[in-house]
């Protein structure tokens, strides 16, 4: 396996990490330097490139803490991304290169979130195969709301009440990338408030992210007359729109607003992408589900995708020799 070389990211490899994106059939715009590095001062990256002689073929993104490398903490998914064209495997092979590396430079663990497969361009479930080889621990397993949008699942009662109320109080919906409004007033202390905890992105990175991929991230508001009630920020990847924030001040369920602010989404502004991502309904580390948040999402026809997390340590890329008979 000497013919593939792990190389350590560095600014030099800025265009071809980004030009390979293009290419690979289990990338995002979250894999962008430029989306990776908007919090950089908060991650040690220990970002990956592999070279099979002089041609890129696949990267893994990730950050370091101690003798643990995490891809990527600052994520939502990570894992190894590569190329379209490539098969097991080299896929293999791929992985191994970046687990002995990690050995050689030290380091014992490894822990990733899975890209969960509504996000692939094409199937790309080798990583979780490979997973059982090298005797991972799967300590986390989250599970997503997310509409198949060629499914045609019928509404709730609840939901098509709540469409009827909003439609009755003459809610209008905005694309107007108004995040002032919405975070400082909504999204803030709604987190504050029930969850004692802050938004991921600060209301200054999301501007900035939003400056940075302007195709990929929109927000969508709900106006009662000129007051801003509630709202959504979205995240558009190639096959899936995913709702990164959502939160309506306290008229929502007398108001409807966000149903009618998601029955637009699926219906009117999304309806060709595969699937809409409502994300998880979580707490406690995975192991709690909040019962009235999923109640709402699949009430739009959202059903479970999961994503797995997983810890193993690096040296045990031995364990793939074994593999291929």
């Amino acid at each position: 396996m000497n013919d593939l070389r792990a190389v350590v990211y560095s600014s030099s490899y800025y265009k071809d990490w980004n030009n390979f994106l293009e290419i690979a059939k289990n990338a995002t715009f979250l894999f962008h330097r430029n989306f990776m590095e908007y919090h950089q001062d908060r991650f040690d990256d220990a970002s990956l490139l592999i070279f099979k002689k002089d041609k890129l073929i696949a990267i893994f993104p990730a950050c370091k803490e101690g003798s643990i490398i995490y891809s990527h903490k600052g994520l939502t998914y990570g894992g190894l991304v590569v190329g379209e064209k490539l098969k097991f495997q080299l896929i293999l092979k791929c992985l191994r290169c970046v687990l002995e590396y990690y050995d050689e430079q030290g380091f014992q663990t490894l822990e990733i979130k899975m890209i969960p497969g509504i996000y692939y361009n094409y199937p790309s479930d080798e990583l979780s195969y490979l997973m059982k080889v090298l005797d991972a621990e799967l300590f986390r397993r989250d599970m997503l709301s997310v509409v198949k949008q060629n499914t045609h699942v019928r509404y709730s009662k609840d939901r098509r009440d709540g469409l009827k109320r909003a439609r009755k109080a003459g809610l209008t919906i905005k694309s107007d990338d108004e995040f002032d409004t919405f975070w400082n007033e909504i999204l803030i202390p709604n987190l504050k408030n029930k969850h004692n905890t802050e938004p991921v992105h600060s209301l200054e990175e999301i501007k900035l992210l939003k400056e940075r991929f302007p195709e990929n991230i929109v927000q969508f508001n709900v106006y009662e007359k000129q007051k801003l009630v509630a709202g959504t920020t979205i995240f558009i990847t190639e096959q899936v729109a995913h709702s990164q924030y959502i939160s309506a001040d306290a008229t929502k369920n007398q108001t409807g607003s966000l149903d009618l602010l998601h029955d637009f989404l699926l219906q009117e502004v999304f309806k060709e992408k595969p699937y809409f991502d409502f994300g998880i309904s979580n707490e406690n580390n995975g192991l709690q589900v909040n019962s009235g948040l999923q109640y709402w999402k699949e009430g739009f026809g959202a059903r479970a995708v999961t994503q797995d997390f997983y810890r193993l340590p690096v040296s045990n890329f031995k364990k793939l020799d074994d593999v291929l008979i």
